[in-house]
């Protein structure tokens, strides 16, 4: 993992800095740039070049050498800039965490078990999980349903995306909504390029529908977070955060269930 990290370093520093100049909050760069730099370094070519990318936008720290380019509270982020191109862009940014200080909701777990055993990876896992305990239905109080999972589509200005999972819902007074979930486990991080690419998404494809964000990320001792986002001023913010647990309907506290309302 860590000659991986090293290799991966290696070829985004090449990138930012052949581009770089003094100043500048803003460059793009074509995925061919990824197989030159590494040819140029002499390090070993990534199986898959956008993994390269996928790691710094949403897993990895940059290199301190670009950490040192950055200007008072604003970071450098990658955006996707159209068909295998790519923006460095510098923005002001706020780290999306689970907060400490909430109360953890228990939830009865409806997972099938057959699922649990299945589940290749923990986005796939947190996905199910959410899918068959409705736990989007819970947060936003709305009937939802999940049109398509791992949804690959193209947006103009940005180029191809990919949605985690995607639900449409209704409101009891039958107003509809379209919401683009994005899972997150491990150590990867929710962050402004993604949501503010799922809310283009929405304002393109489904015009005139309200489009409510949601990301959900896996924590410890099994409980999961649900945040709905939206972007202002170029920074993600925090709508709503909500944390569940899952258990056993035997194990429910009687008692919370009837605090909860409170």
């Amino acid at each position: 993992m860590a000659k991986k990290s090293n290799r991966y370093a290696a070829i985004i520093e090449k990138i930012f800095f052949d581009h770089y100049k003094k100043g500048e909050n803003s460059f793009e760069f074509v995925r061919q740039e990824i197989k030159d730099a590494a040819d140029a370094l002499g390090v070993s070519l990534p199986d898959n070049l956008g993994d390269v990318i996928y790691s710094f936008r949403f897993r990895t720290e940059f290199p301190k050498s670009i950490l040192d380019t950055q200007t008072g509270q604003n970071e450098w982020v990658i955006e996707l800039a159209g068909r295998a191109r790519y923006r460095f862009a510098l923005m002001k940014i706020n780290r999306i965490v689970p907060r400490e200080d909430l109360i953890t909701i228990d939830i009865p777990d409806s997972t099938p078990e057959l699922i649990r055993a299945y589940a290749l990876d923990d986005e796939q896992a947190l996905l199910a999980v959410v899918r068959y305990n409705r736990l989007i239905d819970t947060f936003l109080g709305l009937t939802t349903y999940s049109l398509q999972n791992h949804l690959r589509t193209t947006v103009k200005g940005v180029g191809q995306i990919e949605i985690d999972e995607l639900y449409v819902g209704l409101d009891r007074n039958g107003c509809h909504y379209v919401i683009p979930v994005q899972a997150k486990g491990g150590n990867d991080l929710i962050g402004i390029v993604q949501i503010a690419q799922d809310l283009k998404f929405a304002e393109e494809k489904f015009p005139g529908i309200r489009c409510r964000a949601i990301a959900a990320q896996f924590m410890s001792e099994g409980i999961i977070a649900l945040f709905e986002l939206t972007v202002q001023d170029d920074v993600v913010k925090v709508i709503e955060e909500k944390h569940y647990k899952l258990v056993p309907a035997k194990d429910l506290d009687t008692k919370a269930i009837r605090l909860y309302r409170d």
